[in-house]
């Protein structure tokens, strides 16, 4: 087991990090900086203050393809941050991360998390199923669509967003754009029954369509059925957002067959080795979290990615949150805590250089 080190406070950074709007005051006493954070815990922290902004949801045409986007803008922005997701790609399973991560970076940065295409509620593409290559062309393109492109961008892909952030950041080599990567899904592991089984599933047309209508059947149940059967397979500590996503969105046939075909490309391009020479090489842009019993992104990766890549940026979450996290209102306060202490100690390091 990789090593613990002690979390540095804000106070032993001072006044280092600056953005160009306000920082709140309560912000500043909660907030803790992640420079060197390698044991992560919140037994002697309170979560986050009720204070928060709605995140709101609209369709938009980005690469020619209708997209779901769950935003909260700021009018002071001094950072652009983009959510990419894992694998179901609905964006709105990240509403409670989104809304609590504006809260945290107090109100300074515009946060979008972009969803994938054809994993929403309607069929805009018309039956049509998305490699994981596709999925990735979608988000450069809707990088290179960003408004108030003067501003830094930050990077965060959850599982196979993970590996999408990667290659987001090889399309554009000139900008310094910070990834970080939660429970990253990088390589396949080889270990876990559930890759497996799912591998197998998504292999076969034909048990890919079957397992695809079945699942819609159950999505076209009444709410309170549907919703009954979302909580007894996310568990207990499901939040009501999850479940609305799940069943608005997860449960149609047009978008499980997507999730399983873009299951199917993922599962040929990560049985190739991960790029680690390009990750030494950006290894002052990206950092990790990972979780403690998490078959997708296993601690043997983060081992492998310690010996690799050393000197990036490793973090372990202790708290017994899920590879899920998105699905939990509290996985998502204590992950968007973590993701702003990244951002803040990024920032600060930058100030400091100058």
């Amino acid at each position: 087991m990789p090593p613990s080190i002690s979390p540095i406070t804000l106070s032993s950074i001072r006044c280092n990090f600056r953005l160009s709007c306000p920082i709140l005051p309560q912000l500043k006493r909660r907030m803790k900086s992640a420079a060197g954070y390698k044991s992560c815990s919140m037994d002697d922290q309170e979560l986050p203050s009720p204070y928060r902004k709605r995140a709101t949801a609209r369709n938009c045409l980005v690469s020619g393809f209708s997209t779901e986007l769950l935003e909260v803008e700021s009018e002071e922005a001094s950072l652009n941050v983009v959510v990419i997701p894992g694998n179901p790609g609905v964006a709105s399973f990240y509403k409670d991360f989104v809304e609590a991560l504006y809260e945290q970076l107090g109100g300074c940065a515009s946060i979008t998390a972009i969803g994938h295409i054809s994993h929403s509620r309607q069929d805009m593409a018309y039956g049509r199923m998305f490699s994981l290559q596709e999925q990735i062309n979608h988000k450069v393109g809707f990088i290179k669509g960003l408004q108030n492109k003067h501003l830094p961008i930050i990077l965060i892909g959850h599982s196979i967003g993970s590996y999408v952030c990667i290659e987001v950041l090889k399309r554009f080599p000139e900008q310094e754009i910070f990834s970080i990567f939660l429970y990253p899904f990088l390589t396949l592991n080889t270990s876990s029954s559930t890759q497996y089984m799912i591998g197998l599933l998504a292999r076969s047309s034909l048990l890919s369509a079957t397992f695809s209508s079945l699942v819609a059947l159950l999505g076209s149940f009444p709410t309170r059925i549907s919703g009954a059967l979302v909580r007894r397979l996310l568990g207990p500590s499901c939040s009501t957002t999850a479940v609305d996503a799940a069943c608005t969105c997860l449960m149609q046939y047009h978008t499980m067959r997507n999730v399983l075909f873009m299951a199917k490309t993922e599962f040929e391009k990560l049985s190739e080795e991960p790029d680690w020479s390009f990750m030494k090489e950006k290894k002052k842009q990206i950092a990790f979290l990972f979780g403690v019993d998490d078959h997708w992104g296993p601690l043997s990766l983060f081992e492998e990615i310690s010996r690799q890549v050393p000197g990036a940026p490793l973090s372990i979450e202790r708290e017994g949150h899920t590879h899920s996290f998105s699905c939990s209102e509290v996985g998502s306060i204590w992950v968007a805590h973590h993701v702003a202490n990244l951002i803040k100690s990024r920032v600060s390091n930058q100030e400091l250089s100058r």
